[in-house]
């Protein structure tokens, strides 16, 4: 075989990243592969578009079912996103027994069961390297470099806008809705931001880890993702004062009782390395019973990042690509006979410590109701803090950690708070991980 026929579904960031890595290391990679691979085909949806890549001889269409139904080409690059057109595309080149590289987080954590299943019938591979934490190999790490252990836990910073904003509010002290909106004009945060900032697309590739980690089915609609819009800067604040950080985290853990599968804000300990993991990165630690924990850390996005993983998995393809299916690494990593039934758990009945904020009168008392409170429900306090008011017999912070708890007696303990006279609004509860 003298070369590999790519067609790349969608032209943009990453496309045109993908077209680049390829050209510039076009020696290397035929190197370590001992045949060429090559982009003949893309669609786009604007041919006119300016391009960060060369195209003068990539042969370009509108229409991407074109490059599916292509009889010269070998392996289909899907970048569209989604998982409406994407899956019809990528469902129609496994038929035609096509190859297929994804960056799509959304199409595997949603219909990834039905695409591996046809993939297998029809003996191809998908690869989807770059559907997580953008150009880290932590797929890769875990699929294979970790196959000898048992993986008790992984946390991950999966998200970079959420990390950009949470670092911005830290470290300048701007408010969220001010950092968001710069997220914006950078554009690291959509138009429409809620797949960021409310944990769906750091859900999406939480999923997929926990599968690979675990051996379980894919099942995005059992996870528990919190968006960060509720952190205020005086959260921030006074998680630094008490030694935490807080971070959007990703935290998938296998318990006695079943699998742990949740997206929320959460304090760290400053000391730990993820703590420390600012701005657009990401990073993922992963615990296993043999190896420890491992971190794995870089860009989580970006053209030639993104495209650093899309290449691995086109190397990857064309090293296998005579292989018989029995042979190829499972798609989630476990024979797909053996996917464990492990429930996912749900978030009331995880077992964690907490951060409360509580916004209460000046009065006598007070700490008194609320600690008798928590302790009917067998709930300890590590610490506490009572800020000053900002006025004289005005409100002040109260601010908890406390020992491990069920999620459902807090719940409970939390209502009865909200409920006293003295208590102001809501009570702000972060949960807290010590990554240990």
């Amino acid at each position: 075989m003298d070369s590999v026929r790519v067609g790349l579904l969608g032209l943009g960031t990453v496309g045109g990243g993908t077209v680049n890595v390829l050209t510039r290391n076009a020696e290397e990679i035929t190197r370590r592969v001992g045949c060429a691979i090559k982009v003949t085909h893309a669609s786009a949806k604007d041919l006119s578009r300016e391009r960060i890549c060369d195209i003068s001889a990539i042969e370009l269409t509108t229409d991407s079912f074109a490059i599916v139904n292509n009889d010269e080409i070998d392996v289909v690059v899907e970048l569209i996103g989604g998982d409406t057109l994407a899956k019809d595309l990528v469902i129609a080149a496994i038929n035609n027994g096509k190859h297929v590289v994804t960056a799509n987080k959304a199409l595997i954590a949603l219909h990834g069961t039905e695409i591996f299943a046809l993939a297998q019938e029809k003996g191809v591979m998908v690869l989807f390297e770059a559907a997580v934490a953008g150009g880290i190999p932590i797929i890769k790490a875990i699929r294979e470099g970790l196959s000898a252990n048992k993986i008790e836990w992984l946390a991950g910073i999966i998200n970079g806008t959420g990390n950009f904003i949470l670092t911005e509010m830290r470290d300048k002290g701007r408010d969220f809705a001010d950092v968001l909106a710069e997220a914006q004009a950078l554009g690291y945060a959509e138009a429409d931001p809620t797949f960021d900032i409310e944990g769906i697309d750091a859900g999406h590739k939480l999923t997929i880890l926990a599968s690979i980690a675990f051996g379980i089915p894919l099942q995005f609609e059992r996870l528990y993702h919190e968006g960060i819009t509720e952190i205020s800067q005086e959260d921030v604040q006074y998680a630094e004062e008490l030694g935490y950080r807080i971070k959007h985290l990703g935290i998938a853990r296998k318990t006695p009782a079943g699998i742990e599968l949740r997206v929320h804000p959460a304090l760290i300990p400053e000391k730990r390395l993820l703590a420390n993991v600012d701005g657009v990165l990401n990073a993922v630690v992963v615990q296993g019973d043999a190896v420890g924990p491992s971190l794995y850390y870089g860009p989580g996005a970006g053209a030639e990042p993104t495209a650093s993983a899309v290449v691995a998995d086109l190397i990857d393809v064309v090293r296998n690509i005579n292989c018989e299916p029995q042979h190829l690494i499972p798609h989630l990593s476990f024979q797909s006979s053996s996917l464990s039934q492990e429930p996912i758990l749900a978030i009331d009945s995880i077992v964690v410590p907490y951060y409360l904020r509580i916004t209460v009168a000046d009065n006598l008392g007070v700490l008194a109701d609320v600690t008798n409170i928590l302790s009917s429900q067998g709930i300890n306090i590590e610490a506490l803090i009572q800020k000053e008011p900002r006025k004289a017999g005005t409100a002040v912070d109260v601010i908890i950690i406390t020992s491990k708890a069920l999620e459902s007696k807090l719940d409970h303990s939390i209502a009865e708070i909200e409920n006293l006279d003295t208590v102001i609004g809501n009570v702000n509860r972060i949960r807290l991980e010590t990554l240990g």
